[in-house]
């Protein structure tokens, strides 16, 4: 979808024309209420489900489609590939209109709040007002908290899975450093690369190595991995500093390769940089009950659901229980689940019957909420 009106953005620069790639599944009802928003995390996109005629299964394919948690026979399920990204919607990648060259690192910063604004104006286009729930994990569940808060008259209900109020020190300085292998790779060229025909592709595969062990719990790499030997155990170790000894090293190093491959690398510093900005709490003097207040309005009816997964060290249960507390305070309904699941960060993307089972229980009732309203 094509937009000429600028997006102002929360840094004070505007983004000129752009486009939003998006994806809808299931059908918009005849009051228009049945529209869930679902948002994408780190290196997702608007693919949330289903599958593309080139074999690519939507991130989320486990959670949303017909007689899944997220049932789209019952609700119209939109994915919105965010500005910044490099999956359809307007990135570094595309052409700067001021200078006839891809914007590179001169495309703007963007921030959680930058998305959710530019989410509201394709909801504009489609005719949805309300929507009857926003949905989101990790990143995705900083926009979803976004939106009780930019525009809470506009969402009925918010589920915020696996995410945290703001991130940690020790969760900036984890991208911090994914950032510094991907600005000081040779071939990074100040983010101009594209014009010197390379990608900074060591910078990406090291950024990507290191987020990808976030993602995962100690005792998911110990239970997959341990201290297997790639040769096996039996094998005469090579004892070198440069070959691939280990297999959680050469799971690792696939995974980097793989992402080096089809992400971004100024995208990947725009994102991790919009997840070290957000933070609600920072305008209401680090005050997150109070930042939580608008959302607040009886007249509103705001429900939440909110998420988190007991082997999650990257956005710990602590966290969400931070935003129960904000909620709580304000008198808004919320349900908390903590699950004990043993994947980590990992675990809002994996089955488990009992997280699955809380989603749709969730969505069904508000699916049986839409219908008395309509009777």
């Amino acid at each position: 979808m094509h937009f000429e009106t600028p997006l102002p953005l929360q840094s004070g620069a505007v983004l000129p024309a752009y486009e939003l790639a998006f994806e809808t599944y299931g059908t918009l009802n005849a009051e228009r209420s049945n529209a869930v928003l679902v948002c994408h995390a780190l290196n997702a996109s608007h693919h949330v489900a289903g599958t593309w005629a080139n074999g690519s299964v939507g991130w989320w394919d486990n959670l949303i489609g017909p007689g899944k948690p997220l049932d789209t026979d019952r609700f119209f399920v939109i994915g919105i590939n965010n500005p910044g990204s490099c999956f359809g919607s307007t990135g570094p990648m595309h052409t700067n209109p001021a200078t006839g060259r891809p914007w590179g690192s001169d495309f703007p910063v963007v921030t959680v709040e930058d998305w959710v604004d530019a989410q509201a104006r394709l909801l504009d286009r489609l005719g949805i007002n309300r929507l009857a729930a926003v949905l989101g994990g990790s990143l995705g569940g900083m926009q979803a908290l976004a939106w009780s808060l930019r525009h809470p008259q506009r969402v009925r209900q918010v589920a915020a899975i696996a995410t945290a109020p703001n991130l940690s020190a020790q969760n900036i300085a984890f991208n911090e450093v994914a950032r510094r292998a991907i600005v000081t790779d040779p071939d990074f060229h100040g983010g101009h690369f594209y014009g010197h025909g390379v990608l900074p592709r060591r910078g990406l595969r090291v950024a990507r190595m290191l987020g990808h062990i976030t993602y995962l719990s100690d005792d998911t790499m110990e239970a997959r991995f341990g201290r297997s030997l790639r040769a096996g155990d039996g094998a005469a170790l090579a004892y070198t500093t440069q070959d691939i000894e280990f297999q959680i090293e050469s799971y690792l190093r696939h995974q980097g390769d793989k992402f080096s491959e089809y992400f971004d690398a100024n995208t990947y510093l725009l994102i991790t940089r919009a997840l070290d900005y957000f933070d609600p709490a920072r305008a209401h003097g680090g005050d997150l009950a109070r930042a939580f207040a608008a959302a607040g309005c009886e007249a509103l009816g705001l429900r939440f659901l909110v998420v988190s997964f007991t082997t999650d060290w990257r956005f710990a249960p602590g966290r969400s229980r931070e935003i129960v507390k904000a909620l709580v305070d304000n008198r808004i309904a919320v349900n908390y689940a903590e699950i004990d699941a043993p994947h980590g960060h990992d675990a809002f993307l994996l089955d488990d019957a009992r997280y699955h089972a809380l989603v749709r229980a969730w969505f069904e009732r508000l699916s049986g909420e839409l219908d008395n309203r309509h009777v």
